[in-house]
């Protein structure tokens, strides 16, 4: 690949967002994570891989060739925090699903229990993937194939309501919300939302008792198909999946910042 062995550009993008409950826009730098995720990005192209313990060093689903298939890159995150004892420790994630999994050890988790999705999830996966077969078969524009065609949309429709419903937002003042607290009821909820690298790693540090210092995201594969995205290149968090939810994942963590620093 013609990018594949440049590092990234890295510029003091910063997470940001707006929270509506204090009324205030919270954000955070690049920092020290700048170094730290041109370390993991000089990993991933020396490993070609996103395994990061020896137990699954080889695990053909972890590898990175498939970033740079068809399928294309993907954003991978940094997160500097220090621990209540006032020891440095990192946090690392990658955006969505990596390979068909929420899950690979050394990465932190996305926002929901990947049981529970899966139970709800899955089953009607199955169906919508029957209807489709069913549109498929049908004469076009017959009665039969439109029905195929709205059922399909219902399923779907209230499949991503309940996905939403799971997904669970921590913050730095010890306060949990659902998608639906705070974007409300009626707000159209992009696919995705939530599932970038900065809500991720915040939302886990939040959990873990850690306090966020400096964060940075990086593009790693071969460029998306609107050429936004360049493998090696820093990225600041996305306007449309993160910033609604970044100032109150972000709220709190500025007082208990400057416990540490000052």
């Amino acid at each position: 690949m013609k990018n594949r062995t440049t590092r990234p550009d890295a510029y003091d993008h910063n997470c940001f967002g707006y929270c509506t409950r204090c009324q205030t826009n919270h954000s955070l730098g690049l920092g020290n994570a700048r170094n730290k995720a041109l370390e993991l990005f000089r990993e991933l192209e020396q490993n070609k891989t996103i395994a990061r313990s020896d137990n699954t060093l080889h695990e053909p689903l972890l590898s990175t060739d498939k970033l740079f298939s068809e399928a294309r890159g993907k954003m991978f995150g940094v997160l500097e925090c220090v621990t209540p004892d006032n020891c440095t420790r990192w946090l690392y994630s990658f955006s969505g699903q990596y390979n068909g999994s929420w899950l690979a050890d050394g990465w932190v988790p996305p926002l929901f229990d990947v049981d529970v999705f899966r139970r709800i999830n899955d089953p009607v996966e199955r169906q919508i993937k029957t209807i489709s077969r069913e549109i498929g078969q049908a004469p076009t524009m017959s009665s039969s194939r439109l029905n195929f065609h709205k059922n399909r949309k219902k399923l779907s429709q209230k499949l991503m309501q309940e996905i939403h419903a799971l997904y669970k937002l921590h913050n730095f003042r010890d306060e949990t919300i659902t998608f639906t607290d705070l974007l409300g009821s009626t707000m159209s909820k992009p696919t995705g939302l939530g599932d970038c690298c900065a809500p991720k790693l915040l939302n886990y540090a939040a959990l873990s008792g850690l306090t966020p210092l400096s964060l940075a995201e990086f593009y790693f594969g071969r460029n998306n198909r609107s050429q936004s995205r360049n493998h090696g290149q820093f990225y600041p968090a996305c306007s449309e999946k993160c910033r609604p939810l970044l100032g109150f994942l972000l709220c709190g963590a500025d007082k208990k910042i400057k416990r540490h620093v000052c």
